[in-house]
């Protein structure tokens, strides 16, 4: 003989919790202020680039219709391709190691 009474000690629990708002705090300090130092250096850096000139030519500058990449100095054929890729190698493993080493850092206080 079966019987649908429950064990003692057993609560019957609703599967949907109310929602509890998340209220954020306000950081301060000396890690705090280099974090926004750094995101105004890089972001500086990102949109002040295409202003910089180079021996009275934009600093950085893909050339699409000539097909030349103007960096700095630098001036890339497409032929020179292979320099180019062995310089994003080079970034995106240098970028691979920071993050490795010291990720922790770059997420919480350099990262844009």
């Amino acid at each position: 003989m079966k019987t649908d009474v429950a064990p003692a000690g057993l609560v019957e629990q609703s599967l949907y919790e109310v929602r509890k708002t998340i209220h954020p705090r306000a950081v301060h300090g000396w890690f705090a202020a280099w974090r926004w130092a750094l995101v105004w250096a890089t972001q500086l850096v990102f949109y002040g680039t295409p202003w910089l000139q180079w021996n009275e030519r934009q600093a950085v500058h893909f050339d699409i219709v000539h097909r030349k990449f103007y960096i700095f100095g630098l001036v890339f054929w497409p032929q020179d391709i292979i320099y180019l890729t062995v310089l994003l190698i080079i970034a995106a493993l240098s970028l691979f190691l920071f993050t490795a080493v010291a990720g922790r850092l770059w997420c919480g206080y350099a990262c844009p």
